[in-house]
C-alpha cells in the first residue's frame, strides 16, 4: 500500500482516532464565553474602558489597578472560572480595576506612550481611587502593560502603595530570540518609521504575525498538549479559550510602535532613565512604592535578562524578586492566587 494512501485511510477511515477527529473540528465549535466575573465600567475614553470588579466579601481597603498588554485583549486576566487573576484577587478580598484599551482603529494612529500614560493610565488610577474612596492604590502590569504601569509609577502624583509586574520588559539591551533583528535595528539597517507610517496602525494580522515568527516552538507546544487530552471537556473548554486570547491580537497605534522600537528597543532609554514623554524624564529611581516583580522560567518572550536589571533602580526600600515555574501568562490562567502572591499582598494591603 503506498504510504501516502496509507496515511489517508488512517485518518479518514472508519477508525479514526477519536481525538484526532476532535482535533480537527475544533474550528466547528463555538467559542465558550471569556470574562465571567461580575463587573461593571465606571470611566470610557475614546476605546478604553476602567472596568470595576467588586469583591464579594471586601478585606482589604488598598484597591488593585491592573493595566494589561497593548498587543493582546485584556480578558486573559479573566480567562475563565477558574483561570482568572482577577476572579483571583476578587475571591481573597480585593476591589479590582481594570483598565483595558480596547481595540484601537486606523483613526487613533497619533496615539503615543505619553498619551497611554497620562491620558487613559493616570486619569484612570484618578477615577478608580475617587471611585473607591481609598487613600493609596496597588499599580499590577502585565507583559507590556506592564512597562507601561512602570513608566507611570516613575511619573505619578498619585499615591501609589505597591507596584507589582509579571513578565515585564524593562532592559532591551538584548533581545535572545531575535538578536540579529534587534543588531540591525541599532545599527540603522532596518527602519520602520516610513512602512508604520504608510499604516497609520499596525494592523492585528501583522502583531500576530510577527509574534508568531518569533516565539515559533512556543506556538506548537499548546496544540502538543491538547493531543493527549481531548477527551476532556474541561481542559478542552479552557484550551479553546486561550487559543481565542492568542489569536485576538489587536492593532498597534504607529505612534506608539515608533516609540517603543526607537526609544525603548534601540535606545534602551527606559532602564537607563533617559526616556521623556510629554517633556518628563522618566525617572526610576523616584519610585519608592512596595515593588514585586515575577519572572517565569519557561517564559520565550520575555526572558529573566529584560526584567531582573530593573532592581538595582528603583528606590523603594521594600524589593522583592521572584522566578517562578511557568511560562509567559501561566500566572494569569491558574486557578486561584499562588501562595507567595497572595501573602505578599496580604501584608501591604
Amino acid at each position: 500500500m503506498p504510504l501516502l494512501k496509507g496515511v489517508t485511510m488512517v485518518l479518514e477511515g472508519p477508525r479514526k482516532p477519536k481525538g484526532l477527529r476532535l482535533f480537527g473540528s475544533l474550528s466547528n465549535h463555538s467559542d465558550p464565553p471569556v470574562g465571567p466575573t461580575p463587573r461593571k465600567a465606571i470611566w470610557k475614553k475614546n476605546k478604553a474602558t476602567l472596568w470595576y470588579y467588586p469583591a464579594p466579601a471586601k478585606k482589604y481597603k488598598t484597591p488593585l489597578f491592573l493595566v494589561y498588554s497593548l498587543v493582546n485583549q485584556a480578558f486573559i486576566l479573566d480567562l475563565g472560572p477558574g483561570s482568572s487573576m482577577i476572579e483571583g484577587f476578587t475571591n481573597e478580598g480585593y476591589d479590582v480595576y481594570l483598565l483595558d484599551f480596547g481595540i484601537p482603529g486606523y483613526e487613533d494612529k497619533h496615539l503615543s506612550l505619553g498619551d497611554y500614560v497620562f491620558d487613559y493610565i493616570q486619569t484612570g488610577v484618578r477615577r478608580a481611587l475617587r471611585h473607591s474612596g481609598a487613600e493609596e492604590i496597588t499599580i499590577i502590569g502585565y507583559c507590556l502593560g506592564g512597562t507601561l504601569a512602570l513608566i507611570y509609577a516613575a511619573v505619578a502624583n498619585e499615591p501609589i502603595k505597591n507596584l507589582i509586574l509579571f513578565a515585564t520588559p524593562v532592559d532591551i539591551s538584548e533581545i535572545p530570540y531575535m538578536d540579529k533583528w534587534a543588531k540591525a535595528f541599532k545599527r540603522g539597517e532596518l527602519k520602520m518609521d516610513e512602512l508604520i507610517d504608510e499604516y497609520g496602525v499596525i494592523p492585528a494580522q501583522v502583531m500576530e504575525f510577527w509574534l508568531r515568527l518569533i516565539t515559533a516552538p512556543v506556538n506548537v507546544t499548546p496544540y502538543l498538549a491538547l493531543l493527549g487530552r481531548m477527551n476532556d471537556k474541561r481542559y478542552l473548554e479552557k484550551w479553546k479559550r486561550f487559543d481565542k486570547w492568542v489569536k485576538g491580537h489587536v492593532p498597534f497605534s504607529g505612534a506608539a510602535f515608533k516609540e517603543l522600537i526607537n526609544e525603548l528597543l534601540i535606545k534602551n532609554k527606559l532602564i537607563k532613565n533617559k526616556l521623556e514623554l510629554r517633556n518628563k524624564r522618566v525617572n526610576l529611581k523616584k519610585i519608592k512604592a512596595n515593588l514585586l516583580v515575577v519572572s517565569t522560567e519557561a517564559d520565550e518572550l520575555i526572558p529573566e535578562e529584560m526584567t531582573k536589571p530593573l532592581m538595582s533602580k528603583i528606590s523603594s526600600r521594600d524589593k522583592t524578586y521572584r522566578r517562578e515555574r511557568g511560562g509567559h501568562v501561566s500566572l494569569a490562567i491558574k486557578g486561584g492566587l499562588p501562595d507567595f502572591l497572595t501573602e505578599w499582598l496580604q501584608k501591604r494591603s
